[in-house]
């Protein structure tokens, strides 16, 4: 009785060994599904703090996106001059009556510009054409003394 006990102890161990290698292979499927908006626009471009100083020193049209986080949003008194502040998941429909063709600058205070680059792939996935980053964000903005203006409140 004894070894039919450790034969079945055995089984079950073996079993489970099975299953454990079975589930953590990994499936080699070629994808031959076409790419999405989002994987075809995966590139954004930046634009260089000093660029935009200058763009908004000379009243260029540029419409430019605060999607810094509502804590960091809060505890600042400043934005760069003009900015729209929003959500991310919400910027698209926050800039429904902006022109498409116009230029789109984002910004966060992220340390690797995640939220301002999700937003822009988000603008332009919907139709924005001339969507930028702004290179570094809020802190390279401070950095470069760019232009700033009151927080609304």
């Amino acid at each position: 009785m004894k070894l039919k006990q450790w034969i079945g102890v055995f089984a079950a161990a073996l079993t489970a060994c099975q299953t454990i290698t079975y589930a953590n292979q990994k499936v080699d499927v070629p994808s031959t599904k076409p790419q999405t908006k989002d994987e075809q626009l995966a590139k954004v471009e930046f634009i260089a703090p000093d660029e935009l100083k200058t763009k908004i020193a000379k009243n260029e049209a540029v419409t430019v996106v605060d999607l810094r986080g509502p804590s960091v949003y809060a505890q600042s008194d400043k934005t760069i001059q003009g900015a729209i502040h929003t959500k991310v998941r919400r910027v698209v429909y926050r800039l429904n009556k902006v022109p498409r063709d116009s230029e789109v600058i984002t910004y966060c205070a992220c340390p690797a510009d995640q939220a301002a680059i999700i937003a822009a792939r988000s603008l332009l996935a919907n139709g924005f054409k001339r969507v930028r980053v702004l290179k570094g964000g809020w802190n390279a903005w401070l950095q470069a003394d760019g232009q700033l203006s009151p927080r609304p409140r």
